[in-house]
């Protein structure tokens, strides 16, 4: 599975399945909110328990 799959699964399981949204502005900032939290925060094994970011720098 490519990365680009990956994310999108990851993404659909962590925010997509979990809640509703009121509205497209609500799902784009959590969306916006979801997306920094992955790329700042998110460790992953295959990336030495670095987030990505972290594991780029």
């Amino acid at each position: 599975m490519d990365s680009m799959e990956s994310f999108f699964g990851v993404l659909k399981s962590e925010l997509l399945y979990l809640q509703e949204f009121d509205s497209i502005e609500h799902f784009e900032e959590e969306l916006k909110q979801y997306i920094e939290y992955y790329n700042h925060k998110h460790m992953k094994a295959k990336l030495k328990d670095l987030s990505p970011v972290e594991y780029r720098t």
